[in-house]
């Protein structure tokens, strides 16, 4: 067990027992919800909206002009989720509590707002740990171990899942070998405590759907899997870069997500802007979301609003709608 694990338990000496010899031996204030484990529908959403195949959940990146601006504190999503939106179940960003992930007074705390909300986590998407596709096995390595401290504190906080990224610098055949190899070692670390890792197509090789196809089928673990993005297919941006200039090359969305379905663990319901009738305009929701039922996609669909025209609040009202609204109609 490493040093860093180590430290860990001891900041969370007070929740320790029952897990077992092969386990994290952890136990946890908030027991992960059967329902979340799998695919299969709860009734999370307004009651009174229609019959869905899916339950709608909301991303904290949906807010995050909020969350930079310190108009909003990471503590307040469970509470705003429910009580301005109707939403109650959540997904976090790490960047927004980042060194929060050993805290355990700060996760206690965000826990404590949760149950008194009557709001469910599901995952915790997490950046910024390092490259699980990098072909530098010791740099791979430590990116695995990197994401530890994020496995343990999405188990406190009865999450089921984690997202992470399987970037890597190299051709399509290395970066993927790399990420089959990353990706099974973390999902072994989280499969003692029953928790998920699934990986976002969130630009490069991540966004090309037959490879990742690829890379979930390399794996073979029932806990590593896909988060289809309705969104971030590009593939390639000028400069070669990332992020932040123009893509050059992107990949169909749907035939991404449909290639990304059968690993699925959750799926991130992106838009940016909206037509005068509440329709998506960069993305057709009807063909989307029979993409998913047709795959027989029972689980939390999140709500992940990033345009620019709409405020926040309006943008992530408009998505809910349009969910609601398609989401019934899908035969």
């Amino acid at each position: 067990m490493p040093s860093n694990r180590r430290h860990f338990l001891k900041q969370l000496g007070g929740l320790a027992a029952g897990f077992g010899a092969a386990s994290t031996g952890l136990s946890f204030i908030n027991p992960l919800p059967a329902d979340i484990q799998t695919n299969t529908h709860t009734s999370d959403t307004d009651s009174s909206a229609a019959p869905l195949f899916f339950t709608i959940s909301l991303a904290q990146w949906s807010l995050h002009k909020k969350l930079w601006a310190k108009e909003m504190d990471n503590l307040d999503f469970p509470a705003v989720a429910k009580n301005t939106y109707g939403i109650s179940v959540v997904e976090y960003v790490n960047q927004f509590f980042k060194d929060k992930a050993k805290d355990e007074k700060y996760l206690a705390e965000l826990l404590k707002r949760c149950n008194d909300n009557g709001v469910k986590n599901h995952l915790i998407m997490c950046d910024g740990e390092g490259d699980l596709g990098d072909v530098d096995a010791k740099k791979r390595m430590q990116a695995v171990e990197n994401h530890y401290k994020w496995v343990d504190a999405a188990k406190y906080l009865g999450c089921a899942t984690i997202r992470v990224n399987a970037f890597g610098a190299g051709s399509y055949e290395e970066v993927q070998k790399a990420a089959i190899e990353g990706l099974a070692k973390l999902g072994e670390y989280a499969a003692k405590t029953g928790i998920n890792v699934i990986v976002e197509n969130h630009g490069s090789y991540t966004s090309n759907g037959q490879w990742l196809a690829g890379v979930m089928k390399g794996v073979k673990r029932k806990n590593v899997g896909t988060l289809p993005d309705f969104g971030n297919f590009c593939i390639k941006r000028e400069g070669g870069q990332m992020w932040g200039t123009p893509c050059i090359e992107e990949y169909d969305r749907y035939k991404g997500v449909a290639e990304m379905m059968p690993f699925a663990k959750g799926v991130s319901a992106k838009a940016h802007d909206f037509d005068e009738q509440g329709n998506c305009i960069e993305t057709d929701y009807v063909k989307m979301l029979k993409i998913c039922k047709d795959a027989g996609f029972k689980g939390y669909m999140g709500i992940e609003y990033e345009g620019d025209k709409l405020s926040e609040e309006e943008g992530i009202r408009k998505t809910k709608a349009l969910l609601e609204r398609v989401g019934a109609s899908i035969k």
